[in-house]
């Protein structure tokens, strides 16, 4: 089978992973010790770290003085009842630094910085999520903090804290990746769903027959290298197997798209949309969760085409529907309930914008001119849902 996309451009496009371990990055630690003590050893093992080119310091107040180093990248405060958490905050971020300030009491911290005449950011103040940490009993009027560490709440933590670092220090959110573990995951994830996004648009606006396969083809390859980037895994021309499970996915999705749009040609563009977004999204996430598992770049074409399996097979059976609004709204839904376990968010989106595509349709009445405009509607109604979903640019 010849590859329809460009292997050397994928590659070159792809972020050199060896010049991102050879980027110096620095971060200064900033411990309250009024913080809770499973907060202080979590942000200590999370910022860990075997690389030669990692700086990590760490100063323990009110013991030492807290001073802002500039030449840092980022700095982190674990805070816990010290009334001065938000005057150092405010004097790291004027310094040139982004702040992140890490706590399991949020909204103490934000109150007594609030009391002190500094309010801290809200975008900066980073928690586990609550409904990660407690299952709390109907009767319960409140969350008492600090909120307890759970394994759950770990994770959630780690997510929160990887997001803030991609957001807050983009030109080096590689180097940080491999540098900290807890970076990997986020940094990943958000390459997927944008990826997703993109090829989502691809296949409402692409007009010409078969003109979006390799489009979409390239988008996948450079989101699967990007995934392995992140991971610490090794690209190279020998990857051509992997560029060639993704072609693979890309050929069956589009073949399942157009046995469907020949079953409801009206919501053709639709669908197309709904089986780029869910199939690059459930491959995606595959991959992501293959990785986290310490998996290795040599069996990800593997991994990959067993998701893209079942999501073909489950957007195939959107054509049982009994109306093609219908189908057009399972073919994304199908997808994401076969490939659940690894993309847990799959379902509410791909269901959201599929019914948005369908009910724009609806409303165009389905003649050639208002279609158009209204594929051009459901591109932004896509954009709002994901990001809304997601979280556009979030970080806490």
């Amino acid at each position: 089978m010849q590859i329809p996309v460009d292997i050397k451009a994928v590659i070159d496009e792809a972020t050199n992973i060896d010049e991102a371990r050879e980027t110096p990055i620095s971060v200064s630690i900033y411990m309250d010790e009024t913080a809770p003590g499973d907060v202080q050893a979590h942000v200590r093992q999370a910022f860990a770290s075997a690389s030669v080119h990692a700086r990590v310091s760490m100063v323990y107040f009110p013991s030492f003085p807290v001073v802002a180093a500039p030449e840092a990248d980022m700095a982190v405060i674990v805070a816990g009842l010290d009334e001065h958490v938000g005057r150092y905050a405010a004097d790291i971020r004027a310094a040139g630094v982004p702040v992140m300030i890490v706590t399991t009491l949020p909204e103490l911290v934000a109150e007594i910085a609030e009391a002190s005449g500094h309010p801290v950011l809200h975008d900066d103040l980073v928690a586990p999520a609550i409904d990660d940490v407690l299952a709390l009993p109907e009767e319960a009027n409140g969350v008492h903090e600090p909120y307890p560490l759970t394994v759950d709440g770990a994770l959630s933590l780690n997510k929160r804290m990887g997001e803030w670092v991609i957001e807050a220090c983009r030109d080096k959110r590689l180097a940080f990746a491999l540098a900290f573990r807890f970076v990997r995951k986020p940094l990943s994830l958000e390459a997927v769903n944008a990826t997703a996004v993109q090829n989502a648009g691809i296949g409402l606006v692409v007009i010409l027959p078969g003109a979006d396969m390799p489009i979409m083809t390239l988008n996948q390859a450079k989101m699967l290298l990007q995934i392995a980037a992140a991971y610490g895994q090794p690209m190279a021309v020998e990857r051509v197997k992997e560029l060639a499970a993704v072609v693979g996915g890309a050929f069956a999705c589009r073949a399942v798209a157009r046995q469907l749009v020949a079953f409801v040609p009206a919501f053709g563009w639709a669908i197309k949309a709904a089986i780029g977004y869910t199939g690059t999204l459930a491959m995606g996430r595959a991959a992501v969760e293959y990785f986290e598992g310490d998996g290795k770049i040599d069996h990800l074409a593997e991994v990959v085409g067993r998701a893209r399996d079942k999501a073909v097979m489950a957007a195939d059976s959107a054509r049982k529907q009994p109306s093609v609004a219908a189908a057009a709204k399972a073919a994304a839904a199908k997808v994401g309930r076969a490939t659940s376990n690894a993309a847990g968010n799959v379902v509410p989106v791909a269901s959201s914008m599929a019914s948005s595509a369908v009910d724009a349709v609806a409303s165009a009445g389905v003649v050639p001119g208002p279609a158009a405009k209204a594929a051009t509607n459901v591109a932004h109604r896509l954009s709002d849902t994901v990001a809304n979903r997601f979280g556009r640019g979030s970080r806490a």
